[in-house]
């Protein structure tokens, strides 16, 4: 087994140092936020500028399984991962300037919400509510307390459940309580952390295998001596060995990553996660201008390219120096070392932390995978929360109170931490040899009917509800059928003499590839449906697709969507502060309840003019030229480095 750590005084102290500045900094915002409304518990007020939520965004991004994950797959198949990293650049800036602009336009807090908005009825909002659920607590929550708890666990040799639950802890105290004010201003913090102690453990260890030209040379030997021995014995030169295209982002289609897969199945990936996820979308609805919104994406596009020095490269270097554990090819010698017959590339990151950096600093380097660890877990749960009270408990509740609904936000935080901490024994079983390729490829299965549903209501006036619906059905009767047989045979070991049994639909579709497949399937069937069935009345439409953002017109409600309208002008709590015990105080102030006083009805023309604020989208010219220009140059100094390593 690999051996741990031993903590100095200087390690501890940083650590120690690193949690009382963020549970200061969260503590802060959270008397500081406005938590007492769904505004501003949800969408820290929209109080929000560029810095911030660029922050926040890429720390969310960049959480443990990055660490783990990217660098993991970096470790077993050379460059090619960093594809996931520099291909969002153009995702955000899609995101700034398209798809933001039809979220502030139409006035939404949560993906679901625009949903019911754009088609009308109940059913596409609560499925896709329930849908995201389901993916935080499979993938985004289970996938950061896995990796974090591999990490701990590889490094100081505790127990994953114990350090789950101490990260969980602390991670709940501020996100909880403050919402999402809380969470983007430690975020912010935390990006900074993760940036300087991920830069240094990557400077530490390029320089032990003599920079960048020694990296590349020493990589495609990088193998354990079994491997030699196979190879010199059977013939067998890839069984254990990196590939031959360690150094090319696009490769043939029967590679790890193929360049169609890469270019166009990532791409509809991409597209779900950072343009119609909830927790990276959430952060953009909280800026409080159109051009904060658009600076945020711009600034975290920038962002985005530093991973392939912060992850990919240190995946890399730690095959070149740990051959013997990182290389391991043998299901029993890999169990041996990691306890994971699959492999063992997933330790990569934590052997360099933990060999590399010298005292003092690993504790810093962990309080850097802490940051990672908990800025994403605290963006899952605030936007989990979000998803639930607004879009489901809404739906059961529709005369809750403002506090109400805070609450219910807090208490579904809670219950997503349990569910997702019981998925822990599932996902140690199935995630196989790289924890990478199992996020994205559970993504690909499920997400890509979702973008379909989103682009074709945004850029399709014709589509409808019936489309929508039918073709998300179709996409998840196919997504399951493949998710099953993924589960159902794992990749076998590349062991001289293991036969791959896997279905031929499996094995020679690549996730990527895949999802490309799914896309077309739910993207026909949704057009088709939509043809064959009344269009959507171009009167329910404005402010709600591209072509209509502009429109002065409201959209035309429903008599439920009226009455849940005049719900939220009449609201109020029967509690006045002067009637509430201390102890009731007490308790309020910990839960951010704060006693509401009867709402005077508005005028109409004052909750227009409200709306009209809430929803404006016009910018200055000036500064929207600064964006645009920023824009192109993000997207120039993309496509050079791509281009490079193409």
């Amino acid at each position: 087994m690999v051996e741990v750590a031993t903590l100095t005084g200087w390690d501890i102290a940083v650590i120690v140092l690193y949690f009382v500045i963020v549970l200061g900094v969260g503590l802060f915002a959270t008397i500081r936020a406005n938590r007492g409304s769904t505004e501003g518990f949800f969408l820290a007020g929209k109080s929000m500028t560029f810095i911030p939520i660029a922050g926040s965004i890429f720390a969310t991004n960049v959480g443990a399984p990055m660490f783990v994950g990217l660098a993991g797959s970096a470790a077993a198949l050379g460059i090619a991962p960093v594809m996931f990293e520099w291909h969002a650049t153009y995702i955000l800036i899609l995101l700034g300037w398209v798809f933001v602009p039809i979220y502030i336009a139409s006035a939404t807090t949560t993906m679901p919400e625009y949903l019911g908005k754009r088609f009308g009825g109940v059913r596409l909002r609560v499925y896709n509510s329930i849908v995201q659920l389901v993916m935080m607590a499979l993938t985004g929550i289970s996938g950061e307390i896995y990796a974090g708890g591999l990490f701990i666990r590889q490094i100081l040799g505790w127990n994953m459940y114990l350090s789950v639950l101490l990260i969980l802890a602390v991670t709940s105290i501020y996100t909880i309580g403050g919402g999402l004010t809380a969470v983007i201003y430690t975020d912010t913090l935390q990006s900074g952390i993760l940036i300087v102690g991920a830069a240094i453990l990557a400077g530490l260890s390029i320089t032990k295998v003599g920079g960048w030209e020694g990296m590349f040379q020493q990589f495609p030997g990088a193998a354990a001596n079994y491997s030699y021995v196979n190879r010199a014995l059977y013939g067998n030169t890839t069984c254990g060995f990196p590939p031959d295209d360690y150094m090319h982002i696009f490769r043939g289609v029967d590679s790890g990553y193929p360049w169609p897969g890469l270019t166009f199945g990532l791409t509809i990936l991409a597209t779900h996660y950072f343009c119609t996820n909830q927790v990276i979308v959430q952060r953009c609805l909280s800026a409080k201008n159109i051009t904060h919104a658009k600076a945020s994406t711009v600034v975290a596009s920038y962002l985005k390219i530093l991973p392939f020095f912060l992850f990919v490269t240190p995946g890399m270097v730690s095959r070149i120096l740990y051959p013997q554990e990182i290389g391991c090819a043998d299901p029993d010698h890999c169990n041996e070392v990691c306890g994971n017959p699959a492999g063992c590339t997933n330790i990569a990151y934590p052997l360099l932390v933990l060999r590399v950096m010298p005292t003092g600093l690993r504790g810093l380097m962990l309080a850097a995978m802490l940051a990672a660890l908990m800025s994403s877990l605290t963006s899952i749960f605030n936007s989990s929360s979000t998803l639930f009270t607004m879009d489901i408990w809404q739906r059961v509740r529709p005369r809750a109170s403002q506090n109400e609904l805070v609450l219910t936000g807090r208490i579904f935080s809670a219950i997503m931490i349990g569910l997702s901490v019981a998925w822990l024994p599932i996902l140690q079983l199935i995630q196989g040899s790289q924890l990478w390729n199992y996020l994205q490829s559970i993504s690909s299965y499920i997400n890509p009917p979702w973008v379909a549903v989103f682009l074709l209501g945004m850029f399709w006036p014709r589509c409808n509800e019936q489309g929508a619906f039918w073709g998300l059905m179709a996409g998840l009767i196919a997504g399951v059928i493949r998710m099953g047989i993924h589960f159902s045979f794992p990749e076998p070991s590349c062991a001289a003499g293991v036969e791959d049994t896997r279905p031929a639909i499996f094995k020679d579709v690549h996730y990527l590839h895949f999802a490309m497949i799914l896309f077309a399937i739910s993207f026909i069937v949704i057009v088709s449906v939509s043809l064959l069935t009344e269009p959507r009345p171009k009167r329910k439409l404005h402010r709600l697709t591209w072509s209509t953002r502009m429109d002065k017109e409201e959209p035309e409600l429903s008599s439920d969507e009226e009455a849940e309208e005049e719900e939220e002008l009449t609201k109020k709590d029967p509690e006045a502060p002067e009637d509430l015990s201390k102890a009731r105080k007490v308790y309020n102030f910990i839960c951010g309840i704060e006693p509401e006083q009867t709402k005077t009805k508005l005028s109409k023309e004052a909750a227009a003019a409200i709306r009209a604020e809430m929803t404006d989208i016009a910018e200055t010219p000036f500064l929207s030229n600064i964006m645009n220009i920023n824009a192109i140059i993000a997207i120039a100094v993309t496509c050079f480095l791509i281009g490079f390593f193409a």
